[in-house]
């Protein structure tokens, strides 16, 4: 198994390269605008390189007995599915509704192969309501995914909360000897780790929404998945991915408010701010790295480990996030 996720990194690593090279032929360039968080003409779409490569391993541990078949379909169909769409959309583009609707399907189908969600226990209130929990189910990944795509505004920052949720994700499986589950949050974070190399501020070449809604699929599939084994685990992934729900929901919260067009393009969520207040992208994505690892982790460790209840640790890990995004002024115009 290490020999695979060497291999996995590797492979990202390698095809990231490949598809740079083939986009800078082919002129596939992400244009400055007075919208956009970077100031050079960049390649996209490299984020398929970690799509090919994660699902392409993922049939490898099925096919030797790691993970089960029903996992196996639900990611390849609602991850692959997602991936398509975008990579359509990077070399062209699809009418809103559209794209929307094939979000939908994907997380429909996804839900459906992990067998929906099972019942939690919110505030110390068990809650098991299976239409109720299936309309939550498909709107918590179709947020998940857009979200994602949201948030993916500078360089590094998408690869890098992908990577420490995942590894955080790898952690808490170990912690509560769940270890059979570690394999699929270790894959994805290997090889978004090979992109990440390209990626990392000042970035050579951006993942596009190929790669974002991917991830936002594959991880909100993956704390699903957390959620059967164990309902406290699902509270924990939640908290994990913390920084890019608070921002990209209160963000998209206070443009509503505002009465903008949310679907527009924009540059007011609080870590593109920051970076704009600091003056790089570097010192925001490595603050997003600090902050999984030093407030995020430990709360959820707290969730499984100690007792603390599953949405209070979530409250209490959002509150200091929520006035980050409160000081950096998220989601108003400039």
């Amino acid at each position: 198994m290490i020999w695979l996720l060497l291999a996995a990194g590797l492979s990202s690593l390698l095809l990231t390269a490949a598809l740079r090279r083939y986009a800078l032929a082919r002129s596939l360039l992400d244009i400055p605008n007075a919208r956009s968080s970077h100031t050079l003409p960049t390649p996209r779409g490299g984020g398929l390189a970690f799509v090919l490569v994660y699902l392409f391993a993922v049939v490898g541990l099925a096919a030797v007995g790691v993970i089960a078949t029903a996992p196996l379909l639900g990611l390849l169909g609602a991850g692959g599915g997602v991936a398509l769409i975008g990579f359509m959309d990077d070399h062209g583009h699809i009418a809103a509704r559209w794209r929307l609707l094939g979000h939908f399907a994907a997380a429909g189908w996804g839900l459906y192969w992990l067998g929906g969600l099972p019942p939690l226990v919110v505030f110390g209130l068990h809650v098991s309501a299976p239409w109720l929990s299936t309309i939550f189910g498909i709107l918590f990944l179709v947020w998940l995914l857009n979200l994602y795509n949201f948030m993916d505004g500078i360089d590094g920052i998408a690869s890098i909360e992908a990577i420490c949720v995942c590894l955080g994700g790898t952690l808490l499986y170990w912690l509560s000897g769940q270890a059979d589950a570690i394999w699929l949050p270790m894959l994805l974070a290997v090889t978004v780790a090979g992109f990440l190399y390209w990626n990392f501020p000042p970035a050579r070449i951006f993942m596009g929404d190929a790669g974002s809604g991917f991830l936002g699929m594959v991880l909100g599939l993956l704390a699903l998945q957390a959620a059967w084994i164990n309902p406290l685990l699902f509270w924990a992934w939640i908290i994990l991915l913390g920084v890019f729900v608070v921002d990209a929901t209160y963000t998209l919260v206070r443009r509503l408010l505002r009465g903008e067009r949310v679907y527009e393009a924009h540059r007011s969520h609080a870590y593109q701010v920051a970076s704009r207040w600091h003056g790089s992208h570097l010192p925001v994505s490595l603050a997003v790295a600090a902050i999984n690892l030093f407030w995020l982790l430990p709360i959820a460790v707290a969730v499984l480990a100690l007792g603390l209840d599953g949405a209070t640790g979530t409250l209490l890990a959002y509150a200091p996030l929520t006035m980050l995004a409160v000081k950096y002024r998220a989601g108003e115009q400039e």
